[in-house]
């Protein structure tokens, strides 16, 4: 008995790595399509974001010479909240507004990477214009 227990929790495991594996796939090839159709240039450069399950990173870059121009995160001591994860995003956001605006840029592509423009993605990219970046 004791066997065929051990097999069913390796089969409930399998399926969700399963299910979490095809979410991952899933944004890769949105992700992909994506990056074909937007690109970031010198005037006018790519905000790119990656979300894990804690924390929101962005960054700013110039895909014609291959730089990233500046990069927050919600580990930054300036990002830093003790509130939700949505409120983290739109810290991020304020905080990567400040940084471009220092280094004279206001106009930008948004990159969400495949993620849906929902929570933490959507709070980042409006706190973002209302720090004074169009896009």
């Amino acid at each position: 008995m004791a066997a065929s227990h051990e097999d069913h929790f390796k089969k409930v495991n399998h399926n969700k790595m399963a299910r979490t594996a095809k979410k991952v796939l899933r944004r890769k090839k949105i992700q992909r399509s994506i990056r074909r159709k937007i690109n970031g240039t010198p005037e006018r450069p790519r905000m790119s974001i990656f979300r894990s399950n804690k924390e929101i990173y962005v960054q700013i870059i110039d895909d014609v010479n291959g730089h990233t121009l500046c990069t927050t995160s919600s580990r930054d001591a300036a990002c830093a909240t003790s509130g939700t994860k949505t409120e983290a995003g739109a810290a991020v956001g304020k905080r990567i507004a400040e940084l471009a605006k220092e280094k004279g840029i206001t106009t930008i592509v948004f990159d969400r990477s495949g993620y849906i423009y929902h929570g933490r993605v959507k709070a980042l990219g409006d706190a973002a214009r209302e720090g004074g970046l169009i896009f």
